[in-house]
């Protein structure tokens, strides 16, 4: 493929690929270049270095999951939008290995307030949680204990962690459940009376 062409948003595209299909791990500038046939120099004109590259990746995926969740909840709320959150998280996480190892990278906080994917995960994120009226700092809280069961039963069932004769399917449904259950019984912050 001629160098004429090569954008970022090409190189992103085309390393969101190679992350599903190799492993995150192994996206590299060589590789990219390899795949567009040209030299690694080239790139440098698009990405600054791998972490550049990485995390731009990252942020696409971000994006791209936080499409499929808002898609998933449009129009729900409670245990459904629940629900369909969880299931389009794990959806993702299932579909795109690659991509979605991308977004569990730590990334400048000054980039994350810039992009328009991260403040609409963290819209829709709080605004699925505001059936279970939660104040801060209950709802940071909850949102660490969604991303955490979530993150940990998909990297659990991508490797085969789950070896239960019971369906991963039915064990999924009941940790939603449990996580309705825990957030509409939310143990509330105190506030100290000093």
């Amino acid at each position: 493929m001629a160098r004429a062409g090569l954008t970022v948003d090409r190189l992103v595209a085309a390393a969101a690929d190679l992350a599903d299909e190799a492993g995150f791990e192994n996206v590299s500038l060589s590789a990219l270049a390899r795949h567009f046939g040209v030299k690694d120099a080239s790139l440098y004109s698009h990405v600054r270095n791998l972490n550049d590259l990485r995390t731009r990746l990252a942020l696409h995926a971000g994006g791209e999951l936080i499409d499929r969740i808002a898609a998933a909840v449009a129009g729900r709320a409670g245990p459904d939008a629940l629900a369909a959150f969880a299931g389009a998280y794990r959806a993702y996480a299932l579909d795109h290995p690659g991509r979605y190892a991308a977004t569990q990278i730590r990334i400048d906080q000054a980039l994350i307030a810039d992009s328009p994917a991260m403040r609409r995960t963290a819209e829709i994120t709080y605004g699925m949680l505001r059936a279970y009226d939660l104040d801060e700092p209950d709802l940071t809280d909850a949102v660490r204990l969604l991303r955490s069961t979530f993150h940990g039963y998909c990297a659990l069932e991508s490797t085969g962690g789950f070896g239960a004769a019971r369906g991963v399917q039915a064990s999924w449904d009941k940790a939603v459940e449990a996580l309705h259950l825990t957030l509409t019984h939310w143990p509330r912050e105190r506030k100290n009376d000093d």
